[in-house]
């Protein structure tokens, strides 16, 4: 953990935002120690432009049942980050989220006036539904039929350790209607990975943004399947490039707007009939 130096003397700028004669706090790092052996994948770190997951707040984390996979990935990076960076008080799901919002400024305007020039997505930004635990029915979703959007999701969830209600509010976007656009995307995220049949691990990840950032424009999904796939290895990579991207890529193009869906009125449709409405292309047979 890096060190805080206060750095004192004669010749201090007037310009400085603590005043003429408060000390300035500078961040000074360490190096960290070398691990001996490489560290294992870990399936859940979805990298630095797929943290859509708000974390717990840090005095509640102990008591927080579900928290963010990628939070989880960027504390465990805390030695490789920049000192600055380091000792910020956000964490990377609120970069993450101020990226997003603050970039989406032409991509939200039109994905608004999509839904609404259509039925049930001009519903759905009348009505502002919210996927939340606490507007869930879990054991009623739990029971519904094996291939069924409703029971499908949950077994996403479940198996991922991932909550809806991890999902951070919008807070950068002054239009209400826009920032509901965008709350509704990232509520939406996990329920694309249910469609598309893709796990939360890094490749996974890089196919759902592949195909969000073909649907909706925002440059966060843009940035994250470009940048995303550094981080694999030369298997996946193949894998990516030949199979995964070039289906997300035409799933993308084909289907039409994924927020133009009430998902919470289609709990016991079957994933496979709403791909086909939706127009999502079979997933290829590939290991993910």
């Amino acid at each position: 953990m890096g060190l805080w130096k206060v750095a004192r003397g004669p010749q201090q700028s007037p310009a400085s935002p603590w005043g003429a004669s408060s000390p300035i706090p500078l961040p000074i790092s360490q190096p960290a120690a070398r691990r001996s052996t490489p560290e294992a994948e870990d399936p859940h770190q979805a990298g630095i432009f797929f943290a859509t997951s708000s974390p717990c707040d840090p005095g509640l984390r102990d008591r927080c049942p579900v928290s963010s996979p990628a939070d989880r990935g960027w504390h465990k990076t805390k030695h490789l980050r920049p000192p600055l960076v380091r000792h910020c008080p956000l964490s990377l799901a609120d970069m993450v989220a101020v990226l997003g919002e603050t970039t989406g400024c032409l991509a939200l305007p039109n994905l608004r006036d999509k839904m609404k020039h259509h039925p049930e997505g001009y519903r759905i930004l009348q009505e502002r539904p919210r996927i939340r635990l606490s507007t869930l029915d879990m054991d009623r979703l739990r029971g519904l039929p094996d291939g069924t959007l409703g029971r499908e999701y949950v077994r996403f969830l479940e198996d991922n350790k991932v909550s809806p209600d991890t999902r951070m509010p919008a807070k950068f976007v002054d239009d209400e209607e826009l920032a509901y656009v965008i709350q509704r995307y990232r509520e939406v995220h996990d329920l694309m990975h249910t469609l598309l049949g893709m796990p939360t691990n890094m490749l996974g990840e890089v196919v759902v943004k592949w195909f969000e950032a073909v649907q909706t424009g925002l440059p966060m999904c843009i940035l994250g399947a470009a940048f995303g796939p550094v981080r694999l290895n030369t298997r996946k990579l193949q894998v990516l490039a030949t199979e995964l991207v070039p289906w997300a890529i035409r799933s993308g193009r084909n289907a039409s707007c994924i927020l133009n869906v009430y998902y919470e009125q289609r709990w016991e449709q079957s994933v496979e009939s709403l791909r086909e409405e939706i127009g999502i292309l079979p997933p290829p047979a590939v290991q993910v």
